[in-house]
């Protein structure tokens, strides 16, 4: 069995907004690089054997305090990367409503099978992740993994995991807390979720009963 912690990284410049980031490099905020050390004190405590992240800046940096805290290098890896929104990269829902209105009704509907113009549907982003996830099982299967990963993309790969239609994301996890701990117990027979979305000054330790 192989326990992954799925979480969001810090907060970024585009949170005050609402601004869709996807897989433009943002800078983390003073709160996110504060965010970014909570998660190392709560990642010491547990036993972590390896820690990948998103190849954008803001996954990195916001891992980076944990694998000093453990010792251990960051593996950084593309296909973890956020949702491609096209269009609507740096874009708030309202500034999308108003530049492409039919498009953006349809991504609202839709939102993991009616993609922006020049954007990545949910369906192809979890089929890329997926692969690196069960990859990242294979190399550690009786290990506990640190994964510094993305908002929408970890909701896709939720629903994906639970067996809920991709276009329910939003309203089945509507909210993905930075740095909190998302927890998947991944077996050769099944994926269960053991946490979603614990805040890192409440997240129990492994060995919490």
């Amino acid at each position: 069995m192989t326990i992954l912690f799925l979480v969001r990284h810090g907060e970024t410049t585009s949170h005050a907004e609402n601004r869709y980031a996807g897989s433009s490099d943002v800078a983390l905020t003073p709160l996110g690089l504060l965010q970014a050390e909570r998660l190392a004190l709560w990642a010491s405590s547990q036993q972590i054997d390896a820690i990948f992240a998103s190849d954008l800046s803001r996954a990195v940096i916001t891992a980076t305090p944990s694998a000093s805290a453990l010792g251990l290098a960051i593996s950084v890896n593309s296909a973890l990367r956020e949702v491609d929104f096209g269009q609507g990269e740096g874009l708030t829902s309202a500034e999308m409503m108003a530049a492409f209105p039919d498009i953006a009704a349809q991504f609202v509907a839709h939102p993991a099978t009616s993609p922006l113009l020049g954007g990545e549907s949910g369906v192809d982003a979890v089929a890329r992740a997926w692969k690196a996830l069960e990859q990242i099982a294979a190399e550690h299967p009786s290990g506990t993994v640190l994964v510094v990963m993305h908002s929408t993309l970890m909701r896709l790969i939720l629903c994906h995991a639970l067996g809920i239609p991709l276009d329910l994301y939003r309203s089945v996890f509507p909210v993905v807390l930075n740095v909190g701990i998302t927890t998947l117990s991944w077996t050769a027979s099944g994926i269960a979720m053991l946490g979603y979305n614990v805040p890192v000054n409440w997240a129990p330790t492994r060995d919490t009963p």
